[in-house]
């Protein structure tokens, strides 16, 4: 895994001063990083081996509100505590916070010493496990888009997010003079994830004016996942630094494109080599391959959720905005929901094109894994494949349009039950019926806009 710090050399730089600060942290149902820092001395002496949180912290919604209706963690069970175990591992500096060390923990039920099932990194290693029973590893990149604001979080949140000016006026996709604007911002971003273990490729201009991306390499589904929460956090904390806000949402505007989170996936022997290349097959895709990518195609509604995990998400799939519409695939076809990149080469991939940069990495890299295993297993046959203009085609397998149809999906998928458990499954039912609840008894500007006057 990525982090770069050993414990002995943590104890030394504790020692010597330059680290006074350890963070703990987990990834919650939302992917948000949650936790505590610690003073370096006690974290070195003590809490390296444990410390505790409550248990909410996997089950509440983005306002951090209780929620009724989950077994696991509820009012008449007391919330009482999990233990947060270090994955030493991900030991890491911070570069971009002084004397600031960070690692990532395991969920650890407090009574029984198991790890928490729902947990998202739980739920990943699940996947992970019934890979390597098969003699198989799981490798990923996942791209992040957001956007960048001239003002700050503060000023926006004080406006009541209105008048946010993005820092481009205009299209900025690969734009080199635009982005030399916004590289004071960039290259901190670049520069602090590289110095805290993460292998950064680049920094882009996307496809809309304010837009960015950034790109780490590719490497094993859960060290992805831990990369993928830090960049998330990285970005926000440097963008602060900056006097910038940014967004992760998957659409903050109904005329501005949305922000995607692209799963780049293949599998290697437990040796490292290529599992979906074979040299003499139709693009290089080996039959194992085939039998995966006809996996994440049977069962894509099923794992829709886990891409798409709010009312808002559903908002980016939009026609002619480079956001998928039909979950079909298709050769270097970006307007297929499921795209092969790097045909004929031993790099051939899936690249999924329906998740958000709103998702908890775990969650999609798990569902997705689910999905091909389940396609491996059942060696389903991989439909042909689509060409031209996605969007424009129809009686072609559409990607669920609204929360509620993909909360539906989630909860009658026999793949998911199967592979991930009932509990965990009805747990995160539990998680779309609530985002939908909220936001049904909420009045929009949008409404009172239309309606204040002329209801």
């Amino acid at each position: 895994m990525a982090g770069n710090l050993s414990f002995d050399s943590l104890k030394q730089r504790v020692d010597d001063g330059s680290i006074d600060t350890v963070i703990a942290a987990i990834p919650d149902m939302q992917g948000r990083l949650m936790g505590k820092r610690f003073q370096a001395e006690y974290f070195v002496s003590t809490a390296w081996k444990e410390t505790h949180c409550c248990n909410y912290l996997v089950a509440t919604d983005m306002e951090m509100e209780t929620v009724a209706g989950y077994k696991a963690s509820s009012w008449e069970a007391g919330y009482g505590d999990y233990s947060m175990v270090p994955d030493m591992a991900t030991l890491r500096v911070l570069p971009w916070a002084d004397g600031t060390a960070l690692v990532i923990c395991d969920l650890v039920d407090h009574h029984t010493h198991e790890l928490v099932p729902h947990a998202p990194r739980t739920v990943l290693k699940k996947q992970l496990q019934r890979l390597e029973a098969m003699g198989l590893s799981s490798a990923v990149a996942t791209e992040l888009e957001f956007f960048v604001f001239r003002e700050d979080f503060e000023s926006l949140r004080d406006a009541d997010y209105t008048d946010m000016t993005t820092i481009s006026p205009y299209n900025e996709d690969y734009h080199l003079f635009q982005t030399a604007k916004e590289e004071p911002l960039m290259r901190g971003i670049r520069t602090g994830l590289q110095g805290a273990g993460v292998a950064v490729e680049n920094t882009k201009g996307e496809a809309c004016a304010g837009q960015a991306e950034i790109n780490v390499c590719y490497t094993r589904g859960l060290e992805m996942a831990d990369n993928h929460v830090l960049v998330k956090q990285a970005v926000k904390e440097i963008a602060l630094q900056h006097e910038r806000a940014v967004t992760f949402m998957a659409k903050w505007d109904t005329d501005a494109a949305g922000s995607s989170s692209h799963v780049h996936q293949s599998l290697q022997t437990l040796e490292g080599e290529p599992a979906f290349y074979d040299a003499d097959a139709p693009y290089g895709m080996s039959e194992l391959m085939r039998h995966y990518l006809a996996g994440l195609l049977a069962h894509a509604d099923d794992i829709t959720f886990f891409l798409a995990p709010y009312v808002n998400s559903y908002k980016r799939f939009a026609e002619a905005t480079f956001a998928p519409t039909k979950a079909v695939w298709s050769m270097d076809n970006r307007t297929a929901g499921y795209r092969i990149v790097a045909p004929d080469t031993a790099s051939v991939r899936v690249e999924c094109r329906v998740g958000g940069a709103d998702l908890n990495p775990y969650l999609a890299i798990a569902a997705q894994l689910a999905a091909g295993i389940k396609g491996i297993e059942d060696k389903l046959t991989l439909e042909p494949e689509f060409s031209g203009n996605a969007y424009e085609e129809e009686g072609i397998r559409e990607v669920p349009r609204t929360l509620r149809a993909a909360t539906n999906a989630l909860r009658s998928s026999s793949m998911l039950r199967e592979a991930l458990g009932d509990a965990v499954v009805d747990h995160y039912v539990r998680c779309a019926e609530w985002e939908q609840e909220e936001f049904d008894r909420k009045v929009t500007d949008y409404e009172r806009r239309r309606g204040f006057e002329r209801a």
